[in-house]
């Protein structure tokens, strides 16, 4: 992806196809693709970020790391966030060529007044609310939703639910969208997913499928639940201890010692070796845990 020799002066958005690229003030990559911006900001450790902006009204060369506020994944380098910036030129490219409309909108929805709507088409609106928003099915639409993932009231909120939607209605939705739908799908649905496409996930493939898994394998064992430097052993993070990571009242608590070099979260939590981690009934640094002998 290559920047046109003027890019690096942009002040109005690109007309589709296409993007504008070029070095931000503080020396970033960026990239402009309509209104939205785009640069790969660095983070320790060496590691960088896609982020992202909305209509920045300055030249790419002015651009800095504030006027960026969306965190949209690792980048393990420059061609891969030229990748992501070209998918999103794409993606662009399809919404315009479904004709979506934009209407004001005052209709009264699970998550507030609406503040205006997109129509995607007869019967499939999403509606954007000042907390949160989702899309809105007509019964018509709602019954061609698949029983097993059909939402009662036909609300099917921004987080999750709208993956159902494309899931149901691929037509209305670009590839891009439709990719990130599958994957919500399979993360957050796997069940429903398995029975109506036939296919089985694997481990890795389906965030919650491998969380039940995670908790199952450990369902005894002692699953780190807070967890705080260690004011009075130095060289050790104290942390708080549930069977199989059960919290809720009358659990039993345990404090654990964990060395520093080895307390590293995984997904699901961090798992308490009884053979290396030692339970402690000192002094505590938590502040709920202070003045609870003997525990």
């Amino acid at each position: 992806m290559k920047a046109r020799a003027s890019e690096h002066d942009v002040t109005e958005p690109p007309a589709f196809p296409g993007a504008c690229c070029g070095r931000s003030a503080d020396g970033m990559p960026v990239a402009l693709v309509g209104e939205h911006a785009f640069a790969m900001a660095p983070a320790r450790d060496g590691r960088h970020y896609l982020v992202t902006g909305w209509r920045i009204r300055r030249p790419m060369a002015e651009w800095k790391r504030d006027d960026f506020y969306g965190h949209s994944g690792e980048l393990a380098d420059e061609n891969a966030f030229c990748a992501r910036v070209l998918e999103n030129v794409e993606h662009q490219r399809e919404k315009v060529a479904l004709c979506r409309r934009e209407e004001i909108s005052w209709a009264s929805t699970p998550w507030g007044p609406s503040q205006g709507v997109t129509v995607y088409a007869d019967g499939v609106v999403f509606h954007s609310t000042a907390g949160h928003g989702g899309f809105l099915l007509s019964a018509d639409r709602n019954r061609k939703v698949h029983p097993a993932i059909r939402v009662v009231g036909a609300a099917y909120e921004e987080d999750e639910a709208w993956a159902i939607v494309a899931f149901s209605f691929p037509h209305l939705f670009t590839g891009f969208e439709r990719r990130a739908a599958e994957k919500t799908m399979k993360d957050s649905f796997p069940g429903a997913w398995e029975a109506i496409t036939g296919n089985v996930l694997g481990p890795g493939e389906s965030w919650k499928k491998d969380e039940r898994a995670f908790f199952a394998k450990h369902n005894d064992d002692w699953i780190v639940v807070s967890a705080i430097v260690c004011d009075h052993q130095p060289g050790f993070t104290e942390v708080v201890a549930v069977p199989g990571g059960r919290r809720g009242p009358g659990a039993e608590e345990r404090r654990f010692l964990v060395p520093w070099d080895e307390y590293r979260v995984g997904r699901f939590g961090f798992v308490i070796d009884p053979e290396r981690h030692a339970v402690y009934g000192g002094p505590s640094s938590f502040v709920g845990w202070q003045g609870r002998l003997g525990r």
